[in-house]
């Protein structure tokens, strides 16, 4: 069974950058085959930030983030990042690491989420 666990979320001020960390436990190539941070607002829905496939290391990006946020993984850690530059007020959210199993049609496994909070 995937366990996902995030951490380095925290307060910012506008400009500034963060680092998550998704620390991986009971990934298999198969069942950790995609790689994602999604992010949720207070009101809105939950959207995608950026996957990262682990075997080929080919990433994709929202747009509002394109340019800002980089996605990696430590495949011997079995830890994936989200390095967060140039951070907007607007990037506040809680952001959630997921897994998604090779030929799954969603992602299938999520974390707990942490927090990001962006001041102006």
């Amino acid at each position: 069974q995937v366990q996902l666990v995030e951490s380095g979320g925290g307060l910012v001020q506008a400009g500034g950058s963060l680092r998550l960390s998704c620390a991986a436990s009971g990934c298999t190539f198969s069942s950790c085959y995609d790689m994602g941070w999604f992010r949720q607002a207070p009101g809105q829905e939950r959207e995608l930030v950026a996957t990262i496939t682990r075997s080929t290391g080919t990433t994709r990006y929202a747009d509002s983030v394109k340019g800002r946020f980089t996605i990696s993984t430590d495949n011997a850690k079995n830890t994936v990042y989200l390095q967060m530059n140039s951070l907007k007020p607007e990037d506040t959210a809680v952001y959630y690491c997921a897994a998604r199993r090779l030929g799954a049609p969603v992602y299938n496994s999520w974390g707990q989420g942490t927090q990001v909070t962006v001041s102006s």
